[in-house]
């Protein structure tokens, strides 16, 4: 077998394998409905670590057009079959074993990955396409993005508890200036972990503010969803688990489709009808009451999950697209960044806004309608915004 199958093989089956952590470790954010505001998928889960090196390697290795089609199409399959299974392990480890489980069960994930990767990722793909060898790590950077998105992220969540205290505004201030010594870090440094000279490129810009806003709607609304199912609800882990599972099986069986249409036809088209179909989802949850039944919840949950299941290869492909072919791994890691941010900041917001339920549930219920429009809201101007970019992919 030539490095380049190996690679893409090894790629196709380390992704499920990653995968499987995020919705576990979305399942718990759910039951942390008793384990308090300091639990953030986005923050503990290793997942997104596989994501930017495997679309990346594979994208250099899969040089034709067919051939990537066939790769998005495995990708987007392969790692969206681990989704239904995810909530359905997390919920049994919660009830099982406690919460802490839900983190100790990456580490075998993470260690299997390693090992199904390491024996075919050689050296030498690191100059694939590059042409001047080897980047050095930009570590100054690295640290001050770190910095700038912890500080966001507790920023956000002590003022939706504390209201805008000292703290908050100490946060404010940090975040700040990490954010101001990242973007004069990257415009100097030899090799820069983001280029902001990419964001030059419209269609690039678009892709991963497309991304973000993905995310940061979806997390913060699967944040909520999950103690609207548990609390408000008052069902047990593993059955806010199986309640979730029209949100995720659409993934599983639709995103290898959507993979290979964005690959053969451009990344637009699907952008735009998944986002505006996952904003008729989510704006249906403004209907959702205490006593909604499960059948009028399922009706959102699947416009939601199907117009995920079509947005998520397609933003993904869009960014690579739109970028340098020699930056195609780069180009993948700063889409999944986005996603990553986006996520961790919605938690953190909607988190905010919606307030733990208790009492009546009037308040929460009243933060689940406002931020499942304002979503909606969000998704549409994104599906607008795509409209007018579409030229550069």
């Amino acid at each position: 077998m030539t490095l380049k199958k190996a690679l893409l093989a090894a790629t196709i089956l380390a992704t499920p394998v990653a995968a499987s952590a995020q919705p576990v470790t979305g399942l718990y954010v759910g039951a942390g409905a008793g384990v308090n505001w300091i639990s953030n998928p986005e923050k503990w889960d290793i997942s997104g670590s596989a994501a930017p090196g495997n679309f990346g390697l594979t994208n250099n290795t899969t040089i034709t057009n067919a051939g990537k089609a066939n790769f998005h199409t495995g990708w987007a399959g392969v790692g969206s079959l681990a989704l239904p299974a995810g909530p359905l392990l997390g919920g049994l480890l919660v009830q099982g074993p406690g919460w802490r489980w839900v983190f100790w069960a990456n580490v075998p994930v993470v260690l299997l990955a390693a090992l199904v990767a390491a024996p075919v990722v050689h050296p030498d793909v690191a100059h694939i396409g590059s042409g001047t060898g080897l980047r050095r790590l930009d570590v100054v950077g690295t640290l001050l993005a770190a910095l700038t998105l912890a500080a966001l992220v507790l920023g956000v969540i002590r003022a939706g508890r504390a209201g805008l205290d000292g703290g908050v505004s100490v946060a404010v201030v940090v975040g700040g200036l990490a954010l101001l010594g990242f973007l004069l870090a990257e415009r100097r440094a030899p090799s820069p972990m983001l280029p902001l000279g990419l964001f030059r490129r419209p269609a690039f810009s678009t892709a991963n503010a497309v991304a973000g806003a993905m995310n940061l709607g979806t997390l913060g609304l699967l944040f909520l969803l999950t103690m609207f199912l548990q609390v408000v609800q008052h069902r047990s882990a593993l059955a806010a688990g199986v309640a979730v599972l029209p949100l995720f099986v659409p993934l599983a069986l639709l995103a290898p489709v959507a993979g290979r249409v964005a690959a053969r036809t451009g990344p637009a088209a699907p952008m735009v009808a998944g986002l505006l179909l996952a904003a008729v989802g989510v704006g249906l949850l403004a209907t959702w009451s205490v006593s909604s039944a499960y059948a009028d919840l399922v009706p959102a949950l699947l416009a939601w999950g199907v117009g995920i299941a079509v947005l998520t290869p397609a933003v993904v492909a869009a960014s690579v697209a739109a970028a340098p072919a020699d930056r195609s791994g780069l180009a993948s890691g700063v889409n999944n960044t986005a996603r990553q941010a986006g996520g961790a900041v919605g938690i953190a917001v909607y988190g905010a806004v919606a307030g733990q339920p208790s009492g009546s549930y009037a308040h929460f219920l009243a933060g689940l309608h406002v931020t499942g429009l304002a979503t909606a809201a969000l998704y549409v101007a994104a599906a607008a915004v795509t409209v007018c970019s579409r030229t550069g992919w």
